[in-house]
């Protein structure tokens, strides 16, 4: 039976005892020990691997651990470390991703709901012969329950790691691993939500406590998209080892190598579809090695399984909100959309990236948002070789995130629109009365406000389908009229199709003048639609009037032709 793949399993138990395919990224564990840091800092992307290794730490090292889950993989030939360091440790083992809220007092419930889980799988403390009955006390202070809720005062919540490290190593007479993952979630919700600062001071006495004065502690390791700055949360933290994407240290660990994908490719029957899957989520760049994002390839060969001609989706760019590249065209001046247009199109972009900021520092220059973009996976990059270490040269990493950056354009596009109600209104009343000089006129107009594409490496069918979503989003502004986009229409599927109040029919044919001819583009537009029957729909409703426009694009020059 083949080995299923892991959509979604972040718990590493499950890869053994539910047979799912694993990349060994075991060797992490060797580097980690190797390249002591008291408290270490892996900021990735989401969707690139963290909780799974975190998940893997904590069966590695966990006493009363299963050391069968590590037969075979890469770690179990290092004899000497795993005598050393498997099971050896008491571990603490959280995840920051679910504490959220409207309301500062909704993320605290959720944050004492994940720390007393966690406490309570301990609940052999309290017959522990080695504690006294004032740990014991404390232990019950953490772990106490009314009506489904933990009731653990801010006090005790704020020391709640510490305390529950300093029982277990009196307990098993060990000092303690802890394990946070995706620790900056707290924050990134707080500051949408507006009480950041409230929020930011729990974390920061949490983490002070946990981290900086426990004697308790043998090491820690925390994740998270963000590096927040040591002002914002770890004040007075000096044994933080922080290891940001563009470090050479840990590049192979999270995310999929050529290699890693090479061998899954392989192992399901799959590697005739690596150029596309390279092309579409590929690109990224940790520190030295060139790294696929995971969860789009498992669930692309998962879809490919099943069928075999299914074309790549965009599955990491959905799995969150898209905000940031909203926020960033919202602000956006001229020079700001030329950058970005620049990106669409291929090109790379040299900026200042602060790999340390407080969430409200983002906010604060639309320069900023370029470093949170280059942190959170939007965008990737590298050092400019020879100059200030904080210069990178950044680009759009593969096709999946330029689809979602045409995507979110459009978006933007269609909202900035809106506000401008007669000039939307004078444009799409030139349609029906068969005034291409205007329509041509002002769709140039607006695409001097928008952003073009033109970078030859995007396939024209990507092109045309961004201009496509563009004019869309204008005529759709009409609420009378019944827009429909890809109609069954004839033969085929026409790009767009109108139908007016007054009964008249509309056949759009966009084209994109790969060789900047507009002319011969709006000709084999008309002829496309001839020859696929397009207006029959139309005809077939009784339409009074039938208007065909083909319609063509190159950069930000347009033309219309009508018959």
């Amino acid at each position: 039976m083949r080995k299923k793949l892991p959509i979604g399993i972040e718990n590493f138990e499950e890869f053994s005892s539910e047979d799912f395919y694993y990349a060994d990224k075991t060797l992490f564990i060797k580097e980690l020990l190797q390249n002591w840091g008291k408290v270490n800092l892996f900021t990735r992307p989401r969707r690139f691997g963290k909780s799974l290794n975190m998940s893997m730490l904590k069966c590695f090292f966990e006493i009363g651990g299963d050391p069968a889950l590590f037969e075979g993989l890469k770690i179990a030939r290092e004899k000497e470390l795993c005598e050393r360091y498997r099971g050896k440790f008491p571990v603490i083992s959280i995840s920051l991703k679910s504490v959220d809220g409207f309301k500062y007092e909704a993320a605290v419930t959720a944050l004492r709901r994940v720390i007393g889980n966690e406490a309570c799988r301990f609940g052999f403390l309290t017959e522990s012969e080695q504690l006294g009955q004032n740990d014991k006390e404390l232990y019950l202070g953490i772990t106490a329950v009314k009506d489904g809720k933990y009731l653990m005062t801010d006090d005790v919540l704020t020391d709640s790691l510490k305390t529950l490290s300093l029982l277990l190593e009196k307990h098993y007479g060990q000092k303690v691993l802890l394990l946070i993952d995706e620790y900056d979630v707290p924050l990134d919700k707080a500051f949408q939500a507006g009480y950041y600062d409230e929020m930011a001071s729990l974390i920061r006495n949490l983490l002070g406590n946990a981290l900086k004065t426990n004697d308790s502690l043998y090491f820690a390791v925390l994740t998270g998209c963000l590096r927040i700055s040591k002002e914002s949360v770890f004040t007075g933290l000096n044994n933080l080892k922080v290891h940001t994407i563009s470090d050479a240290r840990y590049d192979e660990y999270f995310g999929f190598t050529n290699a890693d994908v090479d061998e899954l490719l392989d192992f399901y029957g799959l590697s005739s579809y690596k150029d596309v899957i390279r092309d579409w989520y590929d690109g990224y760049r940790f520190g030295n090695a060139e790294v696929y994002c995971p969860w789009d390839v498992i669930n692309y060969c998962d879809e490919l399984l099943a069928a075999p001609n299914i074309p790549p989706k965009n599955y990491w760019a959905n799995t969150s909100g898209n905000d940031l590249i909203l926020r960033l065209l919202e602000k956006a001046d001229q020079t700001t959309k030329d950058e970005v247009e620049e990106l669409l199109n291929g090109g790379k972009l040299t900026k200042k990236v602060r790999q340390e900021l407080t969430y409200r520092e983002i906010e604060d220059s639309i320069e900023n948002v370029w470093s949170v973009l280059y942190a959170t996976g939007y965008l990737t990059g590298m050092h400019v070789e020879q100059e200030d270490a904080d210069i990178f040269r950044l680009w759009i990493p593969n096709g999946e995130i330029r689809k979602l950056f045409y995507e979110l354009v459009e978006d933007w596009f269609r909202e900035a629109t809106r506000s401008d109600t007669s000039r939307l209104n004078r444009f799409c009343a030139a349609f029906p009365a068969g005034d291409v000089e205007t329509i041509q006129e002002m769709l140039s107009d607006y695409l001097w406000d928008s952003i073009s594409v033109r970078d030859t490496a995007v396939r024209r069918n990507m092109k045309e389908n961004f201009y496509h979503g563009m004019l869309l989003g204008l005529l759709q502004n009409q609420g009378s009229w019944l827009v429909k986009s890809n109609a069954e229409t004839g033969e085929g599927y026409s790009d767009i199709s109108i139908l007016t109040p007054e009964r008249t029919g509309i056949v759009i044919e966009l084209k994109y003048a790969d060789d900047g001819n507009l002319e011969k583009a709006c000709a084999e537009a008309l002829k496309q639609i001839e020859e696929k029957k397009y207006a029959e729909g139309l005809k077939r409703r009784g339409v009074k009037k039938l208007i065909r426009y083909g319609i063509a694009f190159y950069e930000k020059e347009c033309m219309a032709v009508t018959v």
